[in-house]
């Protein structure tokens, strides 16, 4: 079962702390421009999530290893069915799983700003 605890920001209830899989994207989308505007820049510590207002900053910990890496949201996806957050290339590095392409995490929202 998953537990997702709310915050309010603006109008708009914003999960602080959330869970699920994560997948990561890199060359085939590096230097395309994301829904933030933005450029895709693999080598950078970004994120795309389907509801967290773009500019969030949210701190990703691999609960199969324990590492964490603080990703800003930049684009939107993933559009995989099953998958809570993509992570760029630089991010999923961080977090030791880009061999397996997916791993289980846990979310905590810093800030969420528009």
């Amino acid at each position: 079962m998953a537990v997702v605890l709310m915050a309010v920001h603006g109008c708009v209830a914003v999960p602080t702390r959330e869970g699920g899989v994560a997948s990561w994207y890199g060359s085939r989308h590096h230097g395309r421009p994301t829904a933030s505007g933005d450029a895709f820049d693999m080598r950078a510590l970004t994120a795309a999530h389907r509801t967290l207002p773009l500019g969030s900053r949210v701190r990703v910990t691999n609960l199969e290893n324990g590492r964490t890496v603080v990703v800003r949201i930049t684009d939107r996806g993933p559009y995989v069915p099953g998958r809570l957050i993509d992570l760029s290339y630089a991010a999923a590095r961080a977090l030791g799983m880009l061999d397996r392409g997916t791993a289980r995490v846990q979310l905590e929202v810093l800030s969420a700003t528009e």
